[in-house]
């Protein structure tokens, strides 16, 4: 099974075994959206750089018994929830540049718990549907 696909309880249990990384988690991921991103134009965001330096702390943090309940988990945001300095446009023209001061609720409990947030995803704009 190829690591990008594996379900959140199958990741954690391989980062818990210590059979993969978080960082290599992480990048299996960026490269399935590479390959296909340009094709479906899911996201909005990507957060590379941000994601990586979380996969080496998330890490680090399980080497020292530090993990949280999502340690090493990458995980894509829907666009509608604020995540402190990256880009949420909630599906709209009118909020296409607005980096919010601060995080959601929702956004900092996965933080806090270790999550990798790797991006922003797609949608109707503010959530109204179609």
């Amino acid at each position: 099974m190829e690591l990008f696909s594996l379900s959140l309880e199958q990741a954690k249990d391989l980062l818990e075994k210590g059979e993969v990384s978080s960082v290599e988690l992480t990048d299996a991921v960026y490269s399935q959206i590479d390959r296909v991103d340009p094709h479906v134009k899911s996201y909005t965001t990507l957060c590379r750089e941000q994601a990586l330096q979380q996969a080496e702390k998330s890490d680090e943090e399980r080497k020292e018994g530090r993990a949280g309940l999502l340690s090493g988990i990458p995980l894509s945001i829907k666009d509608v929830l604020c995540t402190q300095g990256v880009r949420t446009t909630c599906g709209s023209k009118m909020l296409e540049n607005f980096i919010p001061p601060y995080d959601a609720t929702v956004i900092s409990r996965v933080k806090d718990e270790g999550a990798v947030i790797v991006g922003k995803v797609a949608m109707d704009e503010f959530a109204m549907g179609s």
